[in-house]
C-alpha cells in the first residue's frame, strides 16, 4: 500500500469517525454486511438486490476516482487506473491483480483483465447461500465500473467471468466500453436503476428541441430523484421540482408525464418568466373575443390545453403576489374562468412546478404567497446539481456526444485525455445545460475522425480548475517544472522515467534531503513526490 494512500487515512478517536482524503467512512463486520445482503436478497429478490448493491458500488467507485484524482493530481491516467484497486484493498474490499489494461482515451479504447482474491462480498455470499450459477461480486463490479467510466468519460462496463461463488479458485473479472458488450445495456441497468427510453416527439407535447432526451444517470443523487418519479407518477398529485438552473427539471417533468395515467394526454409547458404580468392571465386562462383592445377571437388559455394532460409551470417564483392570488384559485379550486367572460370551466390537469429558488425561504420574506407553497408542496423532488452527481459525467458525456454528433452529422471518436480531465475538475455552474452545451460545441469545432480535445469545448470564456490528471502518456510533472535539466538529460540519452528519478536526487540534494522542501522546487505537492519515490524504489527491488 503506498504511503500517500495511508497517509489520507485517519481515525478520530474522540468523535468516533474515520476519514479518508476528507470522505467520512465507516467499518462494518463482513459477517454483518453477509447478513445485510442475505435480508435484501429475501426482501427484494435476486434481481433487484444485484440492482441496489451494484449502483452502491457504482456511486462507491466514482467517489473513489475523485479521491484519486485529489491524492494524486499530478499523475498519469495509466497511474489513476492503479489507485482505485489499492483503495478498494484499503476499504477492506478485495485486493485486485492487474492481468493486463489497455487506455487510449482518445479513441475510446479500455481493456482490462483483473484477478480478485479474498473478495469480501464473494466469500459473504459462499459462505450464506453457498456455490451457485451466477458471480456474486455485485458491489465490487459496479465499483471497478464506476471508478474507470469516471477516467474514461464513458460507461465502462465490467464483468465477473468467474467467481468463487461458482466454485472457481479466484475471481476474474473483464472490463470493456459497455456498447462493446453483447447485451452490455442488460447489465449496464443495474448501475441505473430502471429508467425510460426516448421522450416522445409530438410537436404539442415536445418542442423547445427536447426531442430524443433520456434521464440520463446513475448517481446517488440522481437515483433517488428518479426513484421518486416512479412512486408519484401514476398518481394526480401536484409535484414541485427544485433544483439549481440547469439541472434538467423540465426532462424529469415530461419524464413524469410520460410514466403517468396522463401519458397519451398533451404536455403544456409555461415559462412564469417569460411571460408579461398583464398577459399572465389571459395566458393561464385564456380570452373571450373582445375582452380587451387586440382580442378579435375567443383562444383557450394554457389550463384548456392541457386538458386530461399535464401543465407545467416552470420559474414558479418569478410569479408576482397578484399573479399568484389567480393562480390559487384554480389549483385550489380546480376552476377558473377566461379573461373577459362569464363561464366556469373545471380544470382537469395535472399540475406540476418548478423553482430555482427556495420557496420556504420566499415565504419567509414575504415574496411568495404561502397557501400557495402549501398547495404546490404536496410532493416535492429535489433535483441535485452537477457538482454533486459526477457519478454522472461519463453517461451524460456518452449520451450528449452521440445526440449532437448525430445531429451535426459529425463523426468524433471520443475525447481526449485532457478533455475529460478538465471535464472532471470543472464545477459545472450551469449543471447539465452547460455540459450540453459545451460538448455540442466541441462536436462542430472537432475536425471529423477527431476526438473532442480541451480547446474545442471549453473556448466560452470558463475557468478551469486544475486538471484532475496529467495527460500524456509518460508525460512528467517533474520535467516540466525543471525544463532545463530535464532537456539535458533526455538529451544524454535517457529515458523520461529515468530523467524523473533524476530530477526528484537533484532536488532532494539541493533542499538537503527535506522532502516537503523538493517537492517545491519540483512544483509538485508532498504526497505526489512520496509516491513517486515509491513508485521508483518499487521498480528498482530485485525480483526474487
Amino acid at each position: 500500500m503506498s504511503e500517500d494512500l495511508l497517509s489520507q487515512l485517519h481515525f478520530d478517536h474522540a468523535q468516533g469517525h474515520i476519514w479518508l482524503a476528507g470522505r467520512r467512512m465507516m467499518m462494518i463486520h463482513a459477517r454483518a454486511f453477509g447478513l445485510l445482503r442475505h435480508e435484501v436478497i429475501e426482501a427484494m429478490g435476486l434481481d433487484k438486490a444485484r440492482g441496489v448493491f451494484t449502483r452502491q458500488g457504482y456511486n462507491s467507485g466514482a467517489m473513489d476516482a475523485e479521491i484519486a484524482a485529489k491524492v494524486r493530481p499530478g499523475a498519469t491516467i495509466e497511474e489513476m487506473f492503479a489507485v482505485g484497486p489499492e483503495l478498494h484493498m484499503l476499504e477492506g474490499m478485495v485486493r485486485t491483480d492487474p492481468v493486463s489494461v489497455e487506455v487510449d482515451t482518445a479513441t475510446g479504447t479500455f481493456a482490462a483483465e483483473y484477478i480478485w482474491c479474498g473478495s469480501t462480498e464473494c466469500g459473504a455470499h459462499l459462505e450464506l447461500f453457498g456455490r451457485g450459477p451466477y458471480p456474486a461480486g455485485w458491489s465490487q463490479i459496479g465499483y471497478a465500473s464506476g471508478y474507470a467510466s469516471v477516467f474514461l468519460g464513458r460507461p465502462i462496463l465490467f464483468r465477473e467471468i468467474e467467481c468463487v461463488a461458482m466454485g472457481h479458485e479466484h475471481c476474474r473479472i473483464v472490463g470493456r466500453p459497455a456498447d462493446e458488450w453483447g447485451e452490455g445495456e442488460d447489465d449496464l441497468r443495474y448501475m441505473r436503476g430502471a429508467q425510460l427510453g426516448e421522450i416522445g416527439s409530438s410537436a404539442e407535447t415536445l418542442g423547445n428541441g427536447n426531442e430524443g432526451r433520456h434521464i440520463v444517470g446513475a448517481s446517488a443523487g440522481f437515483n433517488v430523484a428518479f426513484d421518486m418519479l416512479g412512486h408519484v407518477a401514476d398518481t394526480d398529485a401536484v409535484v414541485l421540482f427544485s433544483g439549481e438552473s440547469g439541472v434538467g427539471k423540465e426532462i424529469f417533468a415530461r419524464n413524469l408525464h410520460a410514466m403517468g395515467r396522463r401519458a397519451a394526454g398533451p404536455f403544456i409547458g409555461v415559462n412564469c418568466a417569460a411571460i408579461p404580468e398583464n398577459l399572465l392571465e389571459a395566458e393561464l386562462f385564456g380570452v373571450e373575443k373582445g375582452a380587451f383592445t387586440g382580442a378579435n377571437a375567443s383562444r383557450p388559455g394554457r389550463f384548456e390545453r392541457a386538458k386530461g394532460g399535464t401543465l407545467f409551470l416552470d420559474e414558479i417564483a418569478t410569479l408576482s403576489l397578484a399573479a399568484q392570488g389567480k393562480l390559487l384559485r384554480a389549483v385550489q379550486e380546480g376552476e377558473f374562468e377566461r379573461v373577459g367572460g362569464t363561464k366556469v370551466q373545471k380544470s382537469d390537469v395535472r399540475l406540476v412546478a418548478a423553482t430555482n429558488t427556495d420557496l420556504r425561504t420566499a415565504v419567509e420574506a414575504g415574496t411568495f404567497r404561502a397557501d400557495l407553497f402549501y398547495r404546490l408542496n404536496v410532493f416535492p423532488i429535489r433535483i441535485p446539481p452537477l457538482r454533486e452527481r459526477r457519478a454522472d459525467l461519463p453517461l451524460l458525456m456518452e449520451h450528449f456526444i452521440a445526440l449532437y454528433a448525430n445531429r451535426h452529422g459529425r463523426r468524433v471518436t471520443g475525447f481526449e485525455e485532457s478533455a475529460i480531465a478538465a471535464m472532471l475538475g470543472y464545477d459545472w455552474p450551469g449543471n447539465i445545460r452547460e455540459l450540453e452545451n459545451v460538448i455540442e460545441r466541441g462536436v462542430i469545432m472537432a475536425r471529423d475522425g477527431e476526438p473532442l480535445r480541451q480547446h474545442h469545448l471549453f473556448s466560452g470564456g470558463e475557468v478551469l480548475g486544475p486538471p484532475v490528471w496529467r495527460p500524456g502518456k509518460g508525460a512528467s510533472l517533474l520535467a516540466d517544472a525543471a525544463s532545463e535539466s530535464a532537456a539535458e538529460l533526455v538529451d544524454a540519452g535517457l529515458d523520461l522515467a529515468t530523467v524523473e528519478q533524476q530530477m526528484i536526487t537533484r532536488a532532494l540534494a539541493k533542499a538537503s534531503g527535506n522532502k516537503t522542501r523538493a517537492a517545491k522546487l519540483l512544483g509538485i505537492t508532498r504526497s505526489q513526490l512520496l509516491y513517486r519515490l515509491s513508485a521508483n524504489r518499487s521498480q528498482s527491488e530485485p525480483v526474487e
